[in-house]
């Protein structure tokens, strides 16, 4: 006999060989019947595999990540299936499952397919499915997983084998279909309920330039229509807030290939949008006790061989920039943190000086690669909100403490509500990926671990994701549409300060090492105000957005009043611009609505007569006609107080 422990930690005694699938039906048939795989001890297998040891066991489902997961996955299979029925000959690659959904790398053999395709493969998909094909693993040896694939005449599949170990080879096979894959799959297909394939694509074999270009399918599935109709509903809200799109339409940023591929170029607006975002932080971070500091946008090559960076990140920066002196050799900065260092290092400290909190909005360039670069999300310049907090080991747990609380009053205060806190930890396994000793990766560690729950965040641990040079925690926020987006990051480095050889006078007259800590609330300006474009569809809160007031004289003779209107408006700091064009008001006010300016002053001679304004908020319409000073109030409340999108 062997115990299984269950989520709950009840314990459950079954005999060896028992499957998930068995536990599963020993708690509920209704339960059985929506387990699409399991995750036992840790790694996630199918629910058919037999379990021969004592371990805990947690059962999958369309509501696990993992479990969809799983689903997407074997959804690539059913989709490799049919192209091999409807297209014979055909030659495949790899097709993972992706965040939302997956995708099949395939060579047509000269052979095309487009956008109208994609039904008639979809079609055959959903044929396919209703045969309740099981999904049937078997290990194969090396020699004859080769000849297996030297008959099929696939050399992708056999350049993958090559690089295997004999014994650790396994093969699935659904329906008329076999492929080289480690699984885990659903039980069969006919969990595959709703099929909808989405996009072509070309994609170098394994990711090399220098191979041939395959077509690449993506694809997403789910167990039911409704559920396929809804995302497809987010997806379409999602194009209209595509903030490339929106970007353009609301005259934030632009881009420029004679200036260079991901080297945003801000617009009036969006530089106003830009530097009232970085007030607000800026405020927050003196008040918090931060000095600001200014670095330059190059340093000297060997700065970043001492850091690490260039060990690590050499290959994804811009090459060193070389001078008229003769070996000199500088480098765009690919990060803040060294020139900060160097900053504390510039004076003796004590003790007594620590916690000291350096912070920049400081621009770093990363060379992404072309295929990489998307909107202001994955650019090649960007502008962290970059701080640098040197405290003594007994400081580091408060310190990220109020680092915590500084993230989530930024989130508040932009309407970003649902997110979890994301602890990133050392991939275990493969230690040699990371810098310091295992004593102070311990102890950073730690530190995050207890900060997050003396906060009461929501966490999760994923191993392998810390920095080269310490540990971290990310802040994992949806936005409107639930979409998951990284935002704000802080990290724990007992490393850095050991390679700058960073040194305090303590209590005890001895020189000691400060702990630093690195901390983003944006992350980046560029990814942060692209996320929050989305989030809000480009209506942003009252005490951002641009431009918060449009006037709109009825016509000509109502020019003089609107003006005035417009200069009382400025002495009190609200934004408004007037719209003086011989067009109709109700032209005015569509194209003011589509702008998404919260609020419109329409003024005609009735409103001139009485020295008041007819006042329109976005998505609400008609407030009605107040004073000048009862408007102005109105839009100072909703300032002050920060209130978020409607």
């Amino acid at each position: 006999m062997i115990n299984i422990t269950l989520p709950d930690g009840a314990v459950r005694q079954y005999e060896a060989g028992v499957t998930a699938m068995d536990v599963a039906k020993s708690i509920s048939e209704g339960l059985a019947r929506k387990v699409l795989a399991a995750k036992f001890n840790g790694e996630v297998t199918d629910a058919s595999r037999p379990i021969t040891t004592d371990g805990t066991l947690q059962l999958l489902t369309w509501n696990d990540t993992d479990g969809k997961s799983t689903m997407w996955h074997s959804s690539a299979h059913l989709m490799a299936e049919a192209l091999e029925a409807l297209y014979p000959g055909v030659k495949l690659g790899i097709g993972p499952a992706i965040e939302n959904g997956f995708y099949y790398d395939i060579d047509l053999g000269g052979r095309s397919i487009s956008e109208e395709d994609l039904q008639k493969i979809g079609d055959k998909m959903a044929e396919l499915a209703k045969n309740n094909s099981v999904y049937e693993r078997r290990e194969v040896s090396k020699a004859d997983a080769e000849k297996y694939f030297t008959e099929k005449n696939d050399e992708y599949k056999l350049e993958l084998i090559r690089d295997l170990k004999d014994g650790s080879i396994t093969f699935y096979t659904q329906g008329n279909f076999t492929d080289l894959c480690r699984g885990p799959h659903i039980p069969n297909t006919g969990f595959i309920k709703a099929i909808k394939l989405t996009n072509i694509a070309g994609a170098y074999w394994r990711g090399n330039e220098k191979n041939k270009m395959l077509t690449r399918i993506y694809g997403i599935t789910f167990p039911t229509q409704k559920e396929l109709d809804e995302y497809l509903h987010l997806v379409e809200e999602a194009k209209k807030r595509d903030h490339r799109k929106l970007g353009k339409e609301l005259e934030l940023f632009t881009f420029s290939e004679k200036v260079g591929l991901g080297l945003p170029l801000w617009l009036p607006k969006g530089a106003m949008l830009r530097e009232r975002l970085q007030s607000f932080l800026q405020k927050a971070q003196i008040e918090s006790g931060y000095m600001p500091v200014v670095t330059p946008h190059i340093g000297n090559k060997n700065l970043y061989i001492t850091s690490g960076h260039y060990e690590k990140y050499g290959k994804d920066s811009f090459q060193p920039i070389h001078t008229p002196e003769e070996g000199e050799e500088f480098m765009l900065k690919p990060m803040n943190c060294p020139h900060h260092c160097e900053i504390y290092k510039s004076s003796p400290k004590s003790y007594k000086d620590l916690p000291v909190r350096f912070a920049e909005f400081g621009t770093v360039y990363r060379y992404e690669q072309h295929g990489e670069l998307h909107g202001l999300t994955r650019v090649r310049g960007f502008t962290q909100d970059d701080a640098h907090l040197f405290c003594r080991p007994d400081q580091v747990k408060e310190e990220f403490c109020k680092v915590i609380d500084l993230v989530l009053y930024v989130f508040q205060s932009l309407n970003f509500t649902d997110y979890t806190a994301q602890i990133s930890l050392r991939d275990q396994e493969d230690r040699a990926k990371y810098i310091g000793s295992d004593e102070n990766w311990n102890l950073a560690e730690q530190a995050i671990i207890e900060s997050a729950a003396e906060k009461g965040l929501k966490t999760v641990v994923e191993y392998g994701e810390a920095a080269f040079y310490g540990p971290k925690l990310d802040f994992m926020v949806k936005d409107a549409l639930g979409r998951k987006w990284q935002l704000g990051t802080i990290q724990v480095d007992y490393n850095l300060p050991e390679r700058f050889e960073l040194e305090y006078v303590g209590a005890d007259n001895q020189k000691h090492r400060p702990v630093m800590i690195h901390r983003a609330p944006f992350g980046s300006l560029e990814r942060f105000i692209a996320v929050l474009i989305e989030h809000c569809g480009g209506k942003f809160p009252l005490w951002l957005t641009p431009t918060q007031v449009k006037i709109l004289p009825i016509s000509d003779k109502n020019q003089e009043y609107a003006e005035k209107v417009a200069e009382l408006l400025k002495n009190v700091e609200i934004r408004a611009e007037i719209d003086d064009r011989s067009e109709k008001i109700g032209k005015k006010i569509r194209e003011t609505e589509l702008a998404k300016i919260p609020y419109m002053l329409v003024i005609g001679e009735k409103e001139a007569a009485e020295s008041k304004v007819a006042v329109r908020r976005q998505a609400k319409g008609d407030l009605g006609a107040m004073d000048i000073d009862q408007f102005i109030a109105l839009v100072k409340e909703e300032v002050v107080s920060r209130k978020p999108f409607e």
